[in-house]
């Protein structure tokens, strides 16, 4: 059987995207997609339509290393509003609960913001992503259904008040955070603490992983460098795949022994790390991800197919 041809270009890189407000992160993938004309192209853990702000998507091989993406630390900018309570626990939801006429006083916001930081155990939102029983309970929610979530472990190693405007109830927080936290559930605990309840009117994401918003890119600054200077101007905008997982030792291979991990086969390094993941290198070219075997050797995990040779 003769083999389908691809659509569009065999290319490979990390787009660093500023999400725009509205839309799913789903959306802005495929956008970036045909702006591309890329065959290829995963993102790495949504956003949700509320929030802007860092979304790295992940072009042809580069998919590859998304999960490390979907697994890494993020840090927020969050706006809160104070007094009322919604059922998304964001500005999207109904309003379920409202206080009238208290004070907010910032030396109690501070207060309270100090419960959240370190490890903590946060209940997941119903309205989230995850699934139950193979059913998102967002669909759940929606269908008016409440299911028990199980508490999740997360970290918060930073969580600072930035700005208080006692006047319209509202407060902007800034988080920094292990994966899976849910910052709208932090809006909510934090309510509950206040005695006032609160909600997500505003959501930022600053950082994830490697990636910063100082180098995120719009929708609207790629599509002008297309029109402007085609498919070499926007592919200026692409990171290399290796920035993903720049927190893992780098192996430098020499070709030679780099032919036998291609082939499925650990290989001996010197100057290797003990345990854990590695990122891969055949003469300074990034080729893969790496792991370290009971043995000491360096066995591969996820190759590149350019790499490998498929």
């Amino acid at each position: 059987m003769a083999r389908r041809k691809q659509k569009g270009r065999n290319i490979h890189g990390i787009v660093v995207l500023d999400k725009p407000l509205g839309g799913s992160s789903n959306h802005a993938l495929q956008v970036v997609k045909r702006l591309f004309d890329a065959n290829k192209a995963g993102h790495t853990g949504s956003l949700d339509p509320l929030a802007t702000g860092v979304l790295p998507l992940c072009l042809g091989e580069a998919t590859k290393v998304s999960q490390f993406l979907l697994n890494s630390d993020k840090a927020y900018r969050a706006r809160i509003k104070l007094g009322e309570r919604t059922d998304t626990a964001d500005s999207e939801g109904e309003v379920i609960a409202k206080v009238e006429n208290f004070t907010l006083d910032e030396a109690a916001v501070r207060a309270a913001l100090r419960r959240f930081e370190g490890e903590i155990e946060q209940v997941p939102p119903m309205y989230s992503a995850l699934k139950q029983d193979g059913q998102p309970l967002y669909k759940l929610a929606r269908q008016g259904k409440t299911v028990e979530r199980k508490a999740r472990t997360i970290t918060v190693y930073a969580i600072e008040l930035t700005d208080f405007d006692a006047d319209a109830k509202e407060i902007e927080i800034e988080v920094d955070c292990s994966k899976g936290t849910y910052i709208r559930t932090i809006a909510d605990d934090l309510g509950q603490i206040l005695g006032c309840g609160g909600h997500i009117i505003a959501l930022r994401r600053l950082r994830a992983g490697a990636f910063s918003i100082e180098e995120s890119v719009t929708l609207e600054a790629l599509a002008a460098a297309k029109e402007a200077g085609g498919v070499d101007a926007i592919d200026a905008h692409l990171m290399p795949m290796d920035k993903a997982v720049d927190a893992l030792p780098a192996v430098q291979l020499p070709s030679y022994t780099a032919q036998f991990l291609k082939h499925g086969q650990p290989v001996q390094v010197s100057h290797a790390p003990a345990d854990g993941l590695v990122r891969l290198y055949e003469e300074g070219e990034f080729i893969g991800i790496g792991s370290i075997d009971d043995d000491g050797n360096v066995a591969p995990k996820r190759l590149l197919v350019a790499a490998s040779g498929d």
